[in-house]
């Protein structure tokens, strides 16, 4: 016998039971969603993986609120719904997490050896991701937890040196001398949108090269120039081009050829511009189309942001005391004419520590984005934009497609090697300098491979020379863009190879629950991620990795700011949880913000929500007491319904069907707003007011106003379970008598 009802709903009481309860009934797992009523069919959704590195911030807590409503939705129509929870290693940004930790003690990454700092993040991490998963049950997330990953894990690594194999196999990936953007706070590469671009006032410097007057920022990188080049259009400079001229520098006499390229502005200073190949991409760009007719690349700046010995009494200087010194310099020598102090322009810096990055030439693996494959077929990018076109993967905002195919129209080669410790280690092996031939084998030397793609130590069977491994390891947004299809394939007992050579991939987690039905994530990672988790994901399997995309904005404090901690704004979703339930968090989150929209949080809000809890509680203690008070017949063939009665259930079908429609259509505030509204306002304020006087009758009209109580009531808990999923399963056991073991939850309840 159900004890009766608390008077007051206390969310800590409650929740932890419930999610036991959930957790202990197994049917977070879809394979034992196997009710007679139940379709069968599969509805997908696999969870960005939370950075194992912190506590979970209010952005995941919307995550999880939004993915969540969709998977309950969903497991109550009669799917079989799968939502496979995970956890990312993060490799840089875990590593600068973990650098900061260092720091406090007196130790750093880069001095400590690398072996046992891999260890000891790997324990933080752990440590991190099961405090993690946690926090995800506290806000009730209904995955399925027998199946969860990390992007470590042995069986996910081997997946992504497969898709490495196979993108070098069909000649995409190469690895080359480029310049990349290099943080020299970090020490290592970041891909192009790992780039922050902030506006900065900089002085401008007008520098006498010879004959020719140029405008730049960056006067310490005189000593890297190998050219002067103008735009092939200004006819101020045509008598200059393919000329070489002299000019006095800081180090003695110089000379430089002067080209003509379409990458120099006419408009920018004088319309003459150094080139740097070095130390600037389009130099280096510029430098590639006329390489026969200049010198190449001559670095002098290292990978510490100082200066090198190539720069004579400059050497060891840090970029910005180097530049202020070599302007003094060269006013004293009469070659910087003048100085625009107010000059603004955008700065590249690291997303991280917002340090101005350096150009530096390095070499790094790169993956070719727009080239076709060697074994046919589309590039990455044009099977991407195709498959959006075609309409198979679908923007719940069309906002975010537009951009999708702007971005992708101007796409660059990814570097994905980063020179860091924490991470997926680059499964290459570079020949050793010199070869010693094997006895009998000296003609053969020539096949000597430089490189070698392999899990482990390959040995030439040519010469006796070692083969030396690369200590690079994986960009994070290269493991995470296979995560869609590399979390189902680990699944299946008998992984199938996936290189070009053996394409059968068709059995178990992957053949049922792949293509997966939604994306969701933030908007803020749509090239980081979702992009690439398409082109990957297309290359890899032939087949898109998710049906549709819906991309959720960014929680801000109730004056529309950023949350962040230092403006101390930020909410922490466990803690207001604790205080309000995890309902009411959930509920404000989701309330009032359209797809794709920032969503505006305080603790009022969510203050208002559990007052919402607090409605909803005592309008089930108040039908309980009457169902007490009466001793009428409940069954429904002997009431006789009123006019009204008949008219409010009408309503109510109205209700459930406008509810269905806005979870369809991934209008969740909509859906919200709805039951949140008729629960308060109609059915407290009118439906229930209107029942008290005949409830106190005790006659067959009592019976008819209870059983509409009732039946409204227990509809309304379907309804809003999605979104406040505890307090609907501790009610509903007490609305819906009679029910079989199997079908005590309200969570696996018919729609």
């Amino acid at each position: 016998m159900k004890k009766e009802l608390e008077k007051t709903y206390d969310p800590k009481l409650v929740e932890g039971k419930i999610y036991k309860l959930w957790e202990e009934s197994g049917y977070f797992d879809p394979d034992n969603l196997k009710l007679e009523t139940r379709n069968q069919k599969a509805f997908t959704i696999i969870m960005p993986p939370p950075n194992a590195n912190g506590a979970l911030h209010i952005g995941h807590a919307l995550f999880v609120t939004l993915q969540d409503i969709m998977v309950r939705f969903e497991r109550m129509r009669g799917k079989k719904v799968l939502w496979l929870p995970g956890a990312d290693h993060a490799g840089f940004e875990t590593q600068v997490v973990y650098n900061k930790k260092l720091e406090k003690e007196g130790r750093s990454v880069f001095t400590e050896p690398r072996e046992k700092i891999r260890q000891e993040i790997w324990d933080f991490t752990q440590a991190n991701k099961r405090h993690m998963e946690n926090q995800l049950r506290k806000l009730g997330a209904s995955c399925d937890w027998s199946r969860e990953k990390f992007t470590l894990d042995p069986d996910v690594i081997r997946i992504v040196y497969e898709t490495f194999y196979k993108l070098y196999e069909d000649s995409l990936l190469y690895r080359d001398i480029r310049v990349v953007n290099w943080c020299p706070k970090h020490q290592t590469a970041l891909s192009d949108l790992e780039v922050k671009y902030t506006e900065r006032e900089d002085p401008l410097y007008y520098i006498k090269y010879g004959p020719l007057i140029l405008a730049t920022v960056r006067p310490e990188t005189k000593f890297g120039d190998t050219a002067l080049a103008v735009n092939p259009k200004d006819a101020r400079y045509k008598k200059y081009i393919g000329k070489e001229i002299e000019a006095t520098g800081l180090l003695g006499q110089l000379k430089f050829k002067v080209i003509a390229d379409q990458a120099v502005d006419p408009g920018f200073g004088t319309g003459v511009v150094k080139v740097t190949p070095a130390h600037d991409a389009t130099d280096f760009e510029i430098w590639s189309r006329h390489k026969n007719e200049i010198p190449g690349p001559k670095q002098i700046i290292d990978e510490r942001g100082r200066l090198t010995a190539e720069t004579g009494p400059y050497a060891g200087l840090k970029v910005s005391e180097a530049r202020a010194k070599i302007a003094e310099d060269m006013k004293k020598v009469g070659i910087l004419l003048k100085v625009d102090p107010n000059y603004k322009h955008q700065v590249a810096v690291c997303y991280k520590c917002e340090n101005i990055l350096e150009p530096l030439p390095k070499k790094q693996w790169f993956i070719r984005m727009s080239a076709k494959p060697k074994s046919g077929g589309l590039s990455l990018r044009d099977a991407a934009v195709k498959a959006v076109k075609a309409g198979k993967i679908k923007f719940v905002t069309k906002k975010f497609e537009k951009i999708f195919f702007h971005w992708m129209k101007n796409i660059r080669d990814w570097n994905i090697s980063r020179q860091i410790v924490w991470g997926i280690r680059i499964p290459a092996w570079y020949h050793a300098p010199l070869c010693i031939p094997k006895p009998g084998r000296e003609a053969d030397i020539k096949n000597c491979k430089e490189i070698i793609i392999s899990e482990t130590e390959p040995k030439c069977e040519f010469c006796d020379a070692k083969y030396s491994q690369d200590t690079d390891v994986f960009d994070t947004w290269f493991s995470s863009g296979q995560w869609p299809f590399a979390v189902l394939l680990v699944q299946d007992n008998k992984l199938k190879t996936i290189n070009s050579k053996q394409k059968t991939i068709q059995k178990g987690d992957f053949k049922t629950f792949y293509p997966t039905d939604v994306m969701e994530t933030g908007y803020d990672i749509l090239f980081f991620w979702v992009a690439r988790m398409i082109m990957l994901g297309i290359y890899v399997t032939g087949k898109v990795p998710f049906k549709t995309v819906y991309l959720h904005g960014l929680v801000r404090d109730k004056d529309k700011q950023k949350m962040s901690k230092s403006k101390g704004n930020v909410v922490d979703p466990l803690g207001v949880a604790e205080v309000y339930g995890a309902d009411a968090v959930r509920m404000a989150l989701v309330s009032g913000t359209a797809p794709g929209n920032d969503p505006v949080i305080a603790e009022e809000k969510i203050r208002g929500y559990r007052n919402f809890s607090t409605k909803i509680w005592n309008i089930a203690r108040f039908i309980l007491m009457q169902s007490d008070m009466q001793h009428v017949t409940s069954d429904k063939e002997k009431i006789h319904f009123t006019p009204a009665d008949k008219k409010y259930i009408k309503e109510f079908q109205t209700v459930k069907k406008s509810v269905t429609k806005y979870l369809e259509t991934y209008q969740f505030h909509l859906a919200a707003g709805k039951i949140y509204h008729y629960i308060w306002h109609t059915f407290a304020d009118k439906i229930v007011e209107e029942a008290k006087p005949r409830l106190k009758a005790g006659d067959a009209d009592s019976a008819a106003a209870l059983a509409v109580l009732k039946e409204i009531f227990t509809g309304c808990l379907k309804l809003l379970h999605p979104f406040m999923p505890f307090i609907t399963e501790a009610l509903y056991e007490y609305f819906a008598p009679g029910l079989s073991e199997s079908r005590k939850l309200i969570m696996i309840e018919e729609w």
